[in-house]
């Protein structure tokens, strides 16, 4: 092969590189489609707060990544998770008597058993933020309810309330079930590094804690 034809191969190479790192870092290119995918709802809730500006929403959402998804997080010992499952039971029999206050509880609940799991306490203003890097897929839902247990009952009709209990439900869920399988027995765990893809369902347990509207939504 000659040098000539050796010369005109690299630089071949080198404007398919070039031209596949412009579309990769491009808004709305490969890396944008990558953010929509991981982020989904949460992507385009930012993109409206950004008024249709995608290079802004993928900053924003690329620092959250920087930020946060090295996040650690401490496995529940077993008895954290069987008194956060009878609490939210607890909860659900109250939506009956008092929806909007059951709805608020909650939403407390949630906040603390996200921090005992390691995320950001909910007045740090990261709480939504590290959520959404690693359970962006119930995010949308779970935020949806937690502006509904600000408003109260002023203006939310009980329908409204319950179809907010059974979203942010989801999210109780998985934060519930992360890494049960390995779970301590005490309250001196060491901190383990957050599996974004673990997702174990204990049959039993979820049969516990989805309560009177679980039996209502079917």
């Amino acid at each position: 092969m000659s040098t000539g034809v050796i010369i005109a191969i690299v630089v071949v190479v080198i404007v398919l590189a070039a031209a596949l790192t412009t579309v990769m870092l491009r808004p709305g290119g490969l890396g944008g489609r990558s953010l929509h995918r991981r982020f989904g709802p949460e992507y385009d809730r930012v993109l409206r707060r950004h008024d249709g500006d995608t290079k802004a929403t993928e900053k924003e959402l690329s620092e959250r990544l920087r930020k946060h998804e090295g996040l650690t997080t401490r496995p529940l010992p077993t008895q954290a998770r069987e008194e956060y499952t009878a609490r939210w039971t607890a909860v659900q029999e109250h939506f009956i008597d008092s929806p909007a206050k059951a709805l608020g509880e909650a939403d407390a609940l949630i906040e603390n058993l996200a921090r005992d799991r390691g995320f950001p306490d909910a007045k740090s203003g990261e709480h939504f933020d590290a959520l959404s890097v690693h359970h962006a897929r119930h995010l949308h839902g779970y935020r949806d309810a937690h502006e509904i247990a600000g408003r109260g009952d002023d203006g939310t009709s009980t329908e409204e309330m319950r179809e907010a209990l059974v979203r942010a439900r989801a999210m109780f869920e998985e934060l519930i079930q992360a890494d049960a399988d390995r779970a301590p027995s005490n309250r001196d765990a060491e901190p383990e590094r957050l599996d974004d893809g673990a997702d174990r369902t204990d049959a039993r347990a979820a049969e516990k804690h989805h309560g009177v509207l679980g039996r209502r939504q079917n």
